[in-house]
């Protein structure tokens, strides 16, 4: 995952911090913002539980929306950080080139529209299975079988073809800037914006076992993003995508059998 050394020499100590500390200040910002709405919610549980399932209001579609961007957001920018380096680090030898160059927080706003897209989805998902009775308006599962059947599926994807494909791309952040740089704000946005797809392809399995547990716990947040991380990050990525895939087939299993 380290950038090869041609490219590490492009970034000075200032450039490492000034990445490092932007990405921390989204991520912190995400995470605070995310207890928040833990806690309000806490507060409202009594309202909450007295609503029918599925009797939204537009406030509550948008709140349940804005929950599960900046749920994305706390939980994928730490993982995308070799790329937005690799991204930077590019970024400053084309501009030392002459050539044409935008700021790296361009490409981050495209990977973050990704996953606002993808919040849209899981929004309306939340909404179906809580209309059904599989998810309490407290946004906890309601169906141990429900629970099962997330955890199956997301441990067998992690056995796939497509989630090898996706995560190898991941992986490589230096050779895909490189395969998919586009010029100009736009084209960056659109860099970002097709690395966020293949993050939505290489994590949505994991992102929907909020609904098997609860969706704003912030422990099970914690542990999911914790699992995006090990496996983009840590050496052997094909090790970590089986055994994950295993632990998470094991847990579907305690669930079906009711010991969870």
């Amino acid at each position: 995952m380290h950038l090869p050394r041609e490219f590490q020499a492009g970034l000075t100590v200032r450039d490492r911090w000034v990445i490092g500390l932007g990405l921390l200040a989204v991520c912190g910002l995400a995470w605070v913002v995310m207890a928040w709405q833990a806690a309000a919610m806490m507060e409202m549980g009594g309202a909450g539980a007295m609503r029918m399932p599925g009797a939204w209001t537009l406030t509550d579609g948008v709140l349940v929306y804005l929950m599960w961007a900046v749920m994305m957001a706390a939980m994928m920018v730490p993982a995308t950080s070799p790329m937005i380096a690799a991204f930077a680090t590019i970024n400053k030898h084309r501009r030392a080139a002459g050539n044409p160059h935008v700021r790296t927080g361009v490409f981050l706003l495209g990977y973050l529209l990704a996953w606002s897209l993808f919040s849209l989805a899981a929004t309306s998902l939340h909404w179906a299975l809580e209309a059904s009775g599989l998810l309490t308006p407290m946004m906890k599962s309601a169906s141990p079988i429900l629970s099962a059947v997330l955890f199956a599926a997301a441990g067998i994807y992690q056995w796939t073809p497509l989630k090898e494909v996706c995560l190898n791309r991941c992986r490589t952040p230096v050779g895909f800037v490189l395969t998919e740089w586009r010029d100009g704000p736009g084209g960056a946005i659109g860099m970002g914006l097709r690395h966020g797809l293949f993050c939505i392809g290489c994590c949505a399995a994991l992102m929907g076992l909020l609904f098997a547990v609860a969706v704003m716990d912030l422990r099970w947040v914690a542990a999911v993003a914790v699992l995006v991380t090990v496996e983009k990050l840590l050496p052997w990525p094909r090790v970590w995508r089986h055994v994950i895939g295993a632990g998470l087939v094991a847990v579907a299993v305690c669930f079906a059998a009711g010991w969870l």
